[in-house]
């Protein structure tokens, strides 16, 4: 299993496992994805983090800081996940990222909690830099949630549901953190 890191990671990635054993079922084949934005604007990711899932067991962990556009932190995200401009001014841009991310989910689904958030960012940051957007299909675990334990959780947020699937999701809102447990999620009810 190859960890891939671009910058500066306040987060150690740990094997993804259910009581003994490592997960290996449900979904097979996919890449897990989350962002964190500077701001209102989806365009703004300052943050990423995927794990690439083949065979239905993690193969690759993938995080980096961004350097956002726009480039502001608004007060509501800087108290979310605890970035700010002196985290990401020597950040990359997104499109540098990105060439580096791209290979390892090619041909692969994206899965995302509450993929609309996820997506939207993607999308948004690809107009904001005029790349070509290769049209990516995602899977949202979110809804995967309310359809399969329906009204057995207190909620659906990441945190409840990756703890209902047995993940202990420690760094929440840390992108590579929580792109870990929406994998686990993933390879559990989709």
């Amino acid at each position: 299993m190859r960890i891939l890191f671009f910058g500066a990671v306040p987060y150690r990635a740990a094997p993804i496992v259910f009581g003994n054993s490592y997960i290996c079922g449900g979904m097979r084949d996919f890449a897990a994805i989350d962002f964190e934005t500077a701001n209102e604007w989806p365009s703004s990711v300052c943050s990423v983090g995927v794990v690439v899932v083949r065979g239905g067991c993690v193969v690759e962990r993938l995080y980096s800081l961004i350097h956002p556009e726009p480039e502001y932190y608004s007060w509501f995200c800087r108290r979310v996940h605890g970035l700010g401009p002196e985290d990401t001014e020597a950040a990359p841009v997104f499109p540098h990222v990105w060439e580096r991310i791209a290979p390892a989910v090619a041909g692969l689904p994206l899965v995302a909690h509450n993929a609309r958030f996820d997506e939207g960012c993607l999308k948004a940051v690809f107009r904001v830099y005029q790349m070509d957007y290769p049209d990516y299909v995602f899977f949202d675990t979110l809804a995967a949630s309310r359809r399969h334990f329906g009204r057995l959780l207190p909620n659906h947020q990441l945190q409840t549901v990756a703890a209902a699937c047995g993940f202990d999701l420690t760094r929440h809102h840390h992108a590579l953190a929580d792109a870990e447990a929406c994998a686990a999620i993933a390879l559990r009810i989709l």
